[in-house]
Order: C-alpha cells, then structure tokens, then sequence
C-alpha cells in the first residue's frame, strides 16, 4: 500500500508541477487561436488537437490544471479557517451561541450542497472577466464549505476545554487566552490539517460541476470543468477519444488524492 501512496503522490507532483510551469510547457497561449485548424486531430504541433475556435487542447489542459488543481487549495483553506473561528467560538462559548451557530451548521449541513452551490453562484453576475469568476467561483466554494468541519471543530474545543488538563490551567491561574494559544491551537492543528486536504478533491470535484454547467471559471480562461463540458455529444467517446484527456486526468488526480490521504493521519 506505501507503494501506492508514493506513486500517488508522486503524480500528484507531477501535475502540479505541469500547471505551475504552464507558461513554460504549453506550446500556446490558451487563448490563443489557430484559425486555419479549427478541429483539428492531434499532430505534433498540437498534441491533442485543437478545439472548434483553434485553441490548443493540450496547452487548454495545462493551463486549466493550474485554475483547477492550486485555486482548490485556496477555497481549503478559506473554509478550514470560517470552520475554525466558527466551530471554535461554538465551542469555547457554549450555551445558545454554540447552539445558535451548531443550528446554522446543521442547515447548511441539510441543505443538498451542489444545488445551494448552483443557486447561490446563478444569483451572482456571470458577465464578469475570467480572473473575477475564478475568484468568486472558489471564495463560494470556501464560504460554503466550512460546515462539516465546524462541526468537528467544536466538538474537539469542547472536548478539550473541559479536559483535565486544561481544568488544572484553570486551577494554576493561566488565563483562557494562554490555554488558547499553547494548549487548545496546537491539538487543532492536525485536525484542521486533515480537514484542508480532505476539502481539496471535494472543491475540484465541485468547481468542475460548476463549469460544466457553464457557471464557473468564465472563458477564456480554461478550467477542467469547462473542458469537460466539451463532451456533450457521445460520438466524442468514439471519433474524437483524445477529447477524453481531461477527464483521465480529474478521475487520476481524485483518486491520488484519496489514495495519498488514506494514511494521512500519520503524516499531518
């Protein structure tokens, strides 16, 4: 199994390092449109062909990857910290403020998330430049996405604030914010950790549900979403498999995330 996870993480590099050197690796622009080979098959100017405005696929591929695979870390860490101040004070307070914030948890909890997703972004303007829809694509996902974590956030505050320990702090004269930062901080910090790269895929996954639906990254900025939302028609599958390269390549990245994370607690 260690084999595995290696290989696992090993590819996980890979493609990171393939979308941070995007500029580098692409042979084009993503935006960049090859007028006289709309369509065209893959050649070795254009390793996966190109789509039906000339651009690219592969250099479309790299350049997604970059959106897709290191702006998903960012909308981790906006809900590890929402999940962390919220599931925090809900559980340092107690009383109605952790009932009144573990009530607000649970409704978001209920709530199907791909459709609070879709309806909260079919509310936002969708006539914005492509840096501004990425940017509002992931600080949703991340506002969004905070709940399950709170959860587990608050539950282990609470655990650890009426602990032994910390109840011999209290009896020793140690203020709360001194327990705070070398005591409760410190035993969050794994927690929070396996919280940040357990959101990753699930936000790749979401973004990519987004795009498909053409309410995510705006072009021409390209994401895996919006690639995958290339394969409308089945014929693709048979006339034209190099189309399906995106897709190998999310399936792949996802399970290396799992696979690299079935372990995880031994290493955050």
């Amino acid at each position: 199994m260690k084999l595995f996870r290696a290989a696992a993480i090993a590819f996980l590099l890979v493609v990171c390092l393939a979308g941070l050197l995007a500029n580098v690796v692409a042979p084009a622009s993503c935006a960049r449109q090859f007028r006289e080979q709309p369509d065209a098959p893959p050649s070795h100017a254009h390793w996966l062909g190109t789509d039906d405005l000339g651009r690219d696929r592969f250099s479309r591929l790299l350049y997604g990857t970059r959106v897709s695979l290191f702006l998903a870390p960012a909308a981790a860490a906006l809900a590890g910290v929402l999940a962390a101040l919220i599931g925090g004070v809900a559980g340092l307070a107690g009383g109605w403020i952790e009932s009144c914030l573990m009530a607000a948890t649970d409704l978001f909890l209920s709530m199907p998330w791909l459709f609070l997703l879709v309806t909260v972004r079919a509310l936002l303007p969708l006539d914005v430049s492509p840096w501004a829809s990425v940017t509002i694509t992931f600080a949703l996902l991340g506002c969004l996405g905070w709940a399950a974590a709170a959860r587990v956030v608050c539950a282990d505050v609470r655990t650890l604030w009426s602990s032994d320990a910390l109840l011999l702090g209290h009896a020793s004269g140690s203020s709360g914010l001194h327990l705070l930062r070398w005591h409760i901080v410190p035993r969050l910090k794994p927690v929070l950790w396996a919280q940040f790269w357990i959101s990753i895929p699930v936000f790749i996954l979401s973004e990519a549900n987004l795009s498909i639906l053409g309410l995510g990254v705006a072009e021409p900025l390209p994401s895996w979403g919006s690639l995958l939302s290339e394969l409308e028609s089945f014929p693709v599958f048979t006339t034209q498999p190099w189309q399906l390269a995106p897709l190998f390549l999310l399936v792949a990245t996802v399970s290396c995330f799992h696979l690299a994370l079935q372990n995880q607690e031994s290493w955050a």
